[in-house]
């Protein structure tokens, strides 16, 4: 109940406190200080036809580009930073599939290009998969991208396609 009370008396103490150093300052409570302009590092979304949004309007569409397509250096670190993020815990060794579908066969549940494949890691998809973008970065997701198709498909797959014919 002390404990309570304390709060209680250091709250307004608290409001006192920066309202003093606000008329200190020569700034009224109203005004903001400039903040300076951040560029944003979250992806804009993209068109895809498999993309299936409410009300069946795709989201605002934007261009991303996989800096590191091809690169074979950026492959091989593609490796180490799928093993140490676990990624293999759930996608198996050499995203072969485990709990989780394999990455290695050629069939994208959500779409195999590099940006869909980039859309599923940075935002995460439903019943499963989490949102690793604010982890990994940009760059992060880019060099998994990289990995990803750079693995050669399996001859035999093991189960069947997410897409009907």
């Amino acid at each position: 109940m002390r404990r309570d009370r304390k709060f209680a008396l250091a709250l307004p103490i608290l409001a006192l406190s920066v309202a003093v150093a606000f008329t200190q300052s020569g700034m009224s409570a109203d005004e903001k200080a400039p903040q300076p302009e951040q560029p944003s590092t979250i992806p804009p979304t993209i068109q895809y036809p498999s993309h299936i949004s409410a009300g069946r309007t795709p989201p605002p569409a934007g261009v991303l580009v996989n800096p590191y397509k091809d690169d074979k250096e950026m492959a091989a670190a593609g490796v180490s930073l799928f093993s140490s993020m676990n990624c293999d815990g759930c996608h198996g060794g050499g995203a072969s599939g485990f709990a989780a579908p394999s990455l290695a066969d050629g069939r994208w549940r959500y779409g195999g290009a590099d940006e869909e494949i980039f859309q599923s890691i940075y935002f995460g998809r439903p019943k499963g998969m989490p949102a690793f973008g604010g982890v990994l970065g940009v760059d992060g997701i880019w060099i998994l991208v990289t990995y990803l198709h750079s693995l050669p498909v399996p001859d035999t797959m093991p189960t069947q396609s997410w897409e009907t014919h």
